[in-house]
């Protein structure tokens, strides 16, 4: 194992008797950020390692989903900044353009304001006002969970050099023809008056009603079916499909459009499903996106029938009626007039909600900018296939190029306040200035900027390089770009990483923004259902900090983290981890009092014990098997291999079995101590990017060095002893059948019996004085009668249980045992003998049965043992 050139303390403190997190957590990261430890110097000589903080928003607070991902990205950097790298954990907020605006909105009107009142210019400064106020509190929470980001570097979506980096991009899309502005079919959100991305609507199956609806008169009669009705007064065609004889005497007919004064064209057009309905369908191109195309190829009139807050602008009898109040005016008029063919109530159908509001989404015909995203999805999608840039888990990657792969254009302004302005000015006559950050603004009589802001992912797709000072060619963009990782949900790989995707190729000149993404799943509570304040099952991560620390809490989300897999979590678990954190303490605190100790040199293997040897070797394979873990994102496992072995092989194994050891004292304890204190410095450092803060007290106060956070990650020495892995395996097998043995025959565990151990022919013969302490095991006395003979591992312990278990009992307890197990040999063998079954079953469940198999013909020899030894009686 390597050592650490930290310098040591003359003297190191106690540990207190119990681990208190609230004492140590706050003084703990203070400390670190006060040193430097996190920050990230683009100078030095070290290989860089990069992460970005998916960045929340400016109006949020931190959520277990953000706790999951945070302790995934802590836990990656800080095991890098270990291994030597150059580290930069960058952190940051979004403005959240539509989610920031309506709080504001809400908070003005508590005062009986609008924006509106206050007009363009104070608003903003209105919402900077409440930025500085209220927003960011999830800077305080990243502290309290432990998260090591170069708080130096943070960087806000609306700041000076990322607005720079945003006009920069726009400037030059728009002059490689990659952005333009165009009327477009757009989702609509009457409530937050915007346009939104499809990416950011929500569907869910309403109820509602489906309305069929006779147009025409006499033989120019057609029947179409919708489920919003009000826009039948933009209605400007009924379109057939052309081979569908039913209407081909209608086609290039106008028939009358009903509550109008209008008459409508037929129109044949191939996009129309002759089998679906009545094969006829009502075109509105001015409200539906489909409707919009088929308006584009036939040269159909547009007739917006809405205002921005859904209400209806067409002069007459439903003007100023809510859309949904003009639906029902609407068919009541249409049943009136005889219209009505059929009404199907309640109709259940998937209907677009805005994702912020849950408002209906209102397709709408609107002026728009637009960013031509084929080139560039084509890049994107290239980057994955051609191996820059790594998906993992790989069966992401489908998902991945589903997306991009048939990508829209998309759309980029919103009717907005707070975000940033789009650079383009609209000049007396017509004219049209893309301008870029080091440009004039032009000025003079009749020049006005666009009104519009730009989708707030537009400037978060930026953030891998803006963040780090591009457009300028900054020593941080040369020594971090591209990042290393992303670290992610699987649920916004389409609104944020394709757009990183996007505009990183675009902008640095093809190259990716990071080498691998690695997606995560979403959390969830114990029974696997989502969390939600609506469903009563939301949990504040603060509320577990407070009550069982940062590490407990770290420690579960790392135990659930399998790749791109929902994290199960309830507090039980939490209470889990907890005790996890205790155990670490505890054991720690009890080595050192048992000489424990990381002075001087490891001893050679030759003066070492099999124990000593054993722990050294099954530590060493830990390294490498955590090593193997963390370069494939497999938290869940690694975690789960340093709590067995932390609990399991060095507290409740190497620690027991050393303490015959320490109690004897001399050259022996002298060496165990040395090898304990080297167990325990590698595996806390093995743990301290999982669980940081009660690694960072213990592993100081045994090393007297500065801080774990800038200690050696520890290195695989290659040292591995299989013989006295198997010695130990068959000690513990010894001790493990024993203490059952005692357990069900209802002894209690301080309760010491008679023995005699037969160890020879087996090398257990060096532990005689640990089996006996462990198992409370006496010498044999006069008059000593073996009433139980326990076989096991090579070696035999007869017990006097004299007077202690009821023997007839015993050998029934043991003939049912080996009953079942006999059954459970012969089912395994039937199966394994089914030549179908074998045919047909897969590998791992015929693996599964041979195990069950070896297993039973295990126990038989054992319970054969165990009654052959039992005395007559």
């Amino acid at each position: 194992m390597t050592e650490n050139p930290q310098q040591q303390p003359a003297s190191t403190p106690e540990l207190p008797t119990q681990y208190a997190p609230a004492e140590v957590e706050g003084k703990l990261y203070e400390r670190w950020v006060e040193r430097g430890y996190f920050e990230a110097d683009e100078k030095s000589g070290k290989p860089p390692y990069t992460i970005v903080i998916p960045p929340p928003n400016v109006t949020g607070s931190l959520h277990l989903g953000h706790a999951f991902e945070h302790t995934i990205i802590d836990a990656l950097t800080r095991r890098k900044r270990m291994q030597g790298h150059e580290t930069l954990w960058q952190p940051g907020m979004d403005h959240a353009g539509i989610a920031t605006q309506n709080v504001v909105e809400r908070e003005l009107a508590k005062e009986g304001k609008s924006r509106q009142d206050l007009g363009r210019e104070a608003f903003v400064e209105r919402v900077w006002q409440w930025k500085e106020e209220s927003g960011g509190q999830i800077s305080g929470q990243m502290r309290r969970l432990g998260d090591g980001v170069a708080w130096s570097r943070e960087r806000f979506t609306m700041d000076e050099g990322l607005s720079k980096a945003v006009q920069t991009i726009f400037k030059r899309l728009f002059d490689d023809e990659l952005i333009y502005r165009a009327e477009r079919i757009i989702n609509w959100c009457p409530r937050c008056l915007t346009a939104i991305s499809d990416i950011e609507v929500e569907y869910q199956d309403d109820e509602g009603e489906l309305v069929s609806l006779k147009y025409g008169d006499g033989e120019d009669t057609v029947v179409v079916a919708t489920t919003r009705a009000e826009t039948m007064l933009g209605d400007t065609a009924v379109a057939v499909h052309p081979d569908d004889e039913r209407y081909t005497h209608l086609v290039g007919k106008q028939i009358r459009l009903p509550l109008t004064n209008r008459t409508i064209p037929v129109v044949a057009d191939t996009h129309v499903d002759p089998e679906f309905g009545t094969g006829a369908v009502k075109v509105t191109p001015a409200h539906d996106p489909n409707d919009f195309e088929i308006g584009r190829r036939h040269n159909l009139p547009n007739i917006a029938v809405m205002n921005e807050r859904a209400v209806i602008t067409v002069p007459g009898p439903f003007e100023g009626l809510d859309r949904m109040e003009a639906r029902s005016a609407i068919v009541g008029a249409l049943r009136a007039d005889g219209r009505i063919v059929a009404e199907k109530r309640p109709y259940t159908h998937s209907v677009g909600h805005c994702s912020r509001c849950k408002t209906t989404i209102e397709p709408r015909l609107s002026m728009q900018w637009w960013v031509k995203v084929g080139p560039l999805a084509k890049a994107a999608g290239d980057a994955v296939r051609d191996g820059q840039v790594t998906i993992h888990p790989k069966e992401m990657e489908s998902r991945y190029f589903g997306w991009v792969d048939n990508l829209h254009d998309w759309c980029i302004s919103r009717q907005l306040w707070w975000g940033h302005r789009i650079p383009v000015w609209y000049g007396p006559n017509g004219e049209t200035v893309c301008v870029g950050p080091d440009d004039e603004a032009p000025t003079g009589e009749g020049w006005t900027q666009d009104m519009d802001v730009l989708d707030t992912w537009f400037s978060s797709a930026l953030w891998p390089f803006s963040t780090l000072g591009w457009p300028e060619q900054t020593p941080s963009v040369e020594k971090f770009y591209p990042n290393s990782v992303l670290v992610t949900g699987y649920d916004i790989l389409f609104f944020w990483v394709a757009r990183m995707m996007m505009f990183g190729l675009y902008a640095m000149d093809g190259t990716p923004p990071f080498h691998t993404i690695a997606l995560h799943g979403m959390v969830r509570d114990q029974f696997g259902k989502k969390m939600s304040k609506s469903f009563g099952n939301a949990v504040n991560p603060l509320d577990w900090m407070d009550k069982y620390g940062s590490d407990a809490v770290r420690f579960t989300l790392a135990r659930g983290a399998n790749p791109g897999v929902d994290v199960p979590i309830g507090e039980d678990w939490v209470q889990g981890s907890r005790n996890f954190a205790n155990k670490i303490w505890n054991a720690t605190r009890f080595a050192m009092m048992n000489g424990a100790t990381v002075e001087g040199e490891l001893p050679d293997a030759a003066e070492l014990s099999a124990t000593d040897r054993w722990i050294l070797s099954r530590l060493n394979a830990v390294v490498s098997e955590v090593d193997a873990y963390y370069d494939d994102y497999q938290f869940a496992k690694l975690s789960d291999s340093l709590f067995h072995f932390a609990w399991d092989e060095v507290f409740d194994w190497y620690v027991e079995l050393s303490k015959t050891t320490f109690f004897e004292g001399g050259e022996p304890a002298k060496i165990s101590g040395r090898v304990l204190g080297e167990v325990l410095d590698v595996t806390l450092r093995l743990l301290h990017p999982v669980v940081p803060f009660v690694t960072e007290t213990l592993w100081t106060t045994l090393t007297g060095k500065e801080s774990v956070v800038i200690a050696d990650w520890p290195a695989d020495s290659g040292f591995r002893d299989t013989a006295a892995e198997q010695e130990i395996e068959h000690l513990q097998q010894v001790i493990t059948e024993v203490r059952r043995f005692r357990s069900d025959q209802g002894l209690q565990p301080g309760q010491k019996v008679p023995a005699r151990l037969d160890l020879s022919g087996t090398p257990l013969a060096a532990h005689e004085a640990a089996i006996r302490q462990l198992l409370r095991l006496q010498p044999e006395g006069d008059g000593f009668h073996a009433t139980a003979t326990l076989p096991v591992a090579g070696a035999t312990v007869a017990l006097d249980l004299s007077g202690t278990i009821d023997v007839d009992a015993e050998r029934k307890r043991l003939t049912k045992d080996l009953g079942a197990a006999e059954k459970e040999k012969s089912q395994a063998i039937a199966k394994l003998g089914n030549e179908a079954f074998l045919a047909k079953a897969p590998d791992n469940v015929v693996e599964k049965i041979r195990t069950r198999l070896a297993k039973a013909e295990a126990d038989i020899e054992r319970i054969t043992a165990q009654l052959a030894g039992l005395p007559l009686g």
